[in-house]
């Protein structure tokens, strides 16, 4: 197994309690959010270091999602999960449709344009509502839309690069 497939992805956040029978209110970074309950073992990672749960149930409830974890039976073991982020190894994501890509995949990836010319390094992604959006780190916060056949050429998660077409006279 590589070193990128043990990779531990965030999936989302413990936001507080929910009640006093041991539910916890989560915060999804996953689209859908309720997606999150698609995996069982979550990784836990605070202050405290980095422990495995077990995901017993999860829901909606009105504008937020609530989970119950086993082994976590009252309020005061909910409450010393606050602010635990939730991963998953990447190992555990269903693999890609062709042309998609996990966020965490591109992040790290070197991008030039196809000039040839090094523009940076992913930072991370942004939603706009539009499109998404790739951050560069390296010379300054630069962003480039994730528009693939348009602004986005080649993704080459191989080879670590991303090709766009996109001039550094740009950010001038």
């Amino acid at each position: 197994m590589s070193a990128k497939s043990n990779r531990v992805i965030r999936l989302g956040e413990i936001t507080g309690v929910h009640g006093v029978k041991g539910w916890v209110k989560v915060h999804s970074f996953t689209e859908p959010r309720i997606n999150l309950f698609e995996y069982a073992d979550w990784l836990l990672e605070d202050g405290a270091g980095q422990r495995m749960v077990v995901l017993e149930s999860g829901r909606e409830s009105g504008k937020r999602l609530v989970a119950k974890l086993v082994g976590i039976d009252n309020r005061e073991a909910a409450e010393a999960l606050a602010g635990a982020v939730i991963g998953v190894p990447r190992s555990a994501m269903p693999p890609c449709a062709p042309g998609e890509y996990y966020w965490a995949d591109l992040e790290g990836l070197a991008v030039r344009n196809v000039a040839g010319d090094r523009l940076g390094t992913v930072e991370r992604l942004i939603a706009t509502g539009a499109n998404d959006v790739l951050v560069l780190e390296g010379g300054g916060e630069r962003l480039i839309p994730f528009v693939q056949g348009e602004t986005v050429r080649d993704v080459d998660l191989d080879a670590g690069e991303i090709v766009v077409d996109w001039d550094v006279s740009y950010w001038e």
